[in-house]
């Protein structure tokens, strides 16, 4: 879980979201459900973050933040 969280520190960053203990793992649920991968599938959730990311940030980081602010 979160294998990945090391690598978005910039993305978390311009999505205004604070990364705790506390809310690591609702914020993994929330990245799996945005890419479509089954929850605790963290290769694939990573594979689909990775290709999101390339093809268009600035929708994944709108994304993001907007379903993390509902959450």
């Amino acid at each position: 879980m979160t294998c990945y969280f090391r690598h978005l520190g910039e993305v978390f960053k311009k999505a205004e979201i604070t990364v705790t203990n506390e809310n690591k793992q609702e914020i993994d649920k929330v990245i799996h459900a945005i890419v479509g991968v089954e929850y605790k599938n963290c290769p694939a959730a990573w594979r689909n973050v990775k290709k999101r990311l390339a093809e268009d940030p600035d929708t994944f980081l709108s994304e993001l933040k907007t379903v993390w602010n509902k959450a």
